[in-house]
C-alpha cells in the first residue's frame, strides 16, 4: 500500500529528497511548489519503502492503511494531484 501525505505537511521538501522513486511532488523548484498547501505522493509510483515517513518531522506521512481517523480522504487528495 502506498504512503499518503496529510495536511500536517509543512512543505519542508525533506521527504522529496528521501523518496527512492521520486514519487513525491511538487519539487521545491517546480512552479506548483508555492501554490499548493502540502506535498503529495503518487500512489502509482510509491514502492512503500517508508523513507518519507521516517524523515518527516511533522509526522504528516502515513501508510494508507494507517491513516488516522478523519484523514482517510487524503489518500484521494494525493491521487488526484497526479491526475
Amino acid at each position: 500500500m502506498p504512503y499518503v501525505i496529510t495536511d500536517a505537511c509543512t512543505k519542508d521538501f525533506v521527504c522529496v529528497a528521501e523518496c527512492a522513486t521520486a514519487s513525491i511532488a511538487p519539487a521545491v523548484d517546480h512552479p506548483d511548489a508555492a501554490s499548493v498547501t502540502q506535498l503529495f505522493i503518487n500512489p502509482d509510483e510509491c514502492i512503500d519503502c517508508g523513507n518519507c515517513a521516517d524523515i518527516c518531522a511533522q509526522h504528516a506521512i502515513f501508510a494508507v492503511e494507517d491513516l488516522p481517523a478523519g484523514k482517510e480522504h487524503f489518500a484521494e487528495t494525493n491521487k488526484t494531484y497526479f491526475n
